[in-house]
């Protein structure tokens, strides 16, 4: 049978974080008040690294690519889940299920490649200082930032092409405000097998794979900062990574809690919330993180509001 005559559903019903009636108007400010935060931070982050020619350096450029991802990525989602506060059909089709399927997945895997660069700008900057500007090139930045955005697209059509093939008989009601991988394979009726595994197995190489790069390069740098005989200059070094290392943590942290799990072994209640925090607040988080360590950026804040 064809993919048409399996799929009997025309849309889904995206029930929300909370079906109870009196903490709607609450959620729709706490989420209306983090978007905000996070599109106006996210975008004048860009804003700046874009205005000041001292921030046009690899570091900066990575970082500014990152900030795009993370507009891209809440807007994927909290959007329609605010208009669905207040629909009384919470309604989403087929296809813009499906969409929004991919658009999340892309701009996940968008972000979790440009976390790895943005480890080996790191282990570049402090283990060969001098070598930093030869061997990160205007070019090699472009074309690594290019590879990020071409596998992130790829990932998620792989994903995404998988979750078309599912079937979706009577029950069209997804217990999340988006149309997540594991909600929207708990209500199929048939085989969610080949979608498990994919998940387990390319989804395991493409994160954590990034993941262990991440800590490659950070064991090469703390190899390097405790060759430094100063504290302060160790101290220095180091500090430049601690705004990184926040966001991966945070950002592995969740994401590894919800997908590398078995899909029996899935809350729903529990993965929505987890999901929160690397979909909503560790977006609005970044800007914040990356500007008040950094001397750079606050400077170049100062300037520019003078």
């Amino acid at each position: 049978m064809g993919n048409t005559s399996w799929t009997s559903v025309s849309h889904f019903v995206l029930l929300g974080i909370s079906t109870h009636r009196e903490e709607q108007i609450p959620l729709f400010l706490l989420f209306l008040l983090m978007y905000t935060i996070n599109i106006s931070g996210n975008f004048a982050l860009i804003i700046l690294i874009i205005s000041a020619p001292h921030l046009h350096i690899p570091m900066y450029i990575f970082l500014s690519h990152l900030a795009l991802a993370d507009i891209c990525f809440t807007s994927t989602t909290v959007p329609k889940m605010l208009q669905n506060i207040f629909s009384p059909t919470k309604a989403i089709s087929y296809m813009g299920c499906l969409a929004q399927t991919y658009f999340f997945i892309c701009f996940a895997a968008m972000e979790n490649f440009l976390l790895a660069v943005m480890a080996y700008d790191r282990y570049i900057a402090i283990c060969h200082p001098l070598r930093y500007p030869l061997i990160l090139t205007g070019r090699l930045c472009a074309q690594m930032v290019a590879v990020c955005h071409v596998l992130s697209h790829l990932h998620a059509l792989l994903h995404t092409f998988l979750m078309g093939q599912l079937a979706f008989c009577a029950d069209n009601r997804i217990p999340h405000f988006f149309c997540d991988l594991y909600p929207l394979m708990k209500i199929s009726c048939t085989s969610t097998y080949l979608n498990t595994l994919m998940i387990q197995t390319e989804g395991v190489i493409v994160i954590i794979g990034a993941l262990a790069f991440i800590i490659a390069s950070y064991a090469c740098v703390m190899s390097a900062v405790l060759q430094i005989p100063s504290a302060n200059g160790k101290w220095r070094s180091f500090s430049t990574c601690g705004s990184h290392l926040s966001v991966v943590a945070i950002f592995y942290g969740t994401l590894t809690w919800v997908y590398f799990r078995p899909l029996s072994s899935y809350s729903v209640t529990k993965g929505r919330i987890v999901t929160v925090m690397y979909t909503v607040v560790t977006p609005m988080l970044n800007p914040f993180i990356y500007s008040l360590r950094n001397g750079d950026i606050k400077g170049s804040f100062r300037k520019w509001m003078r």
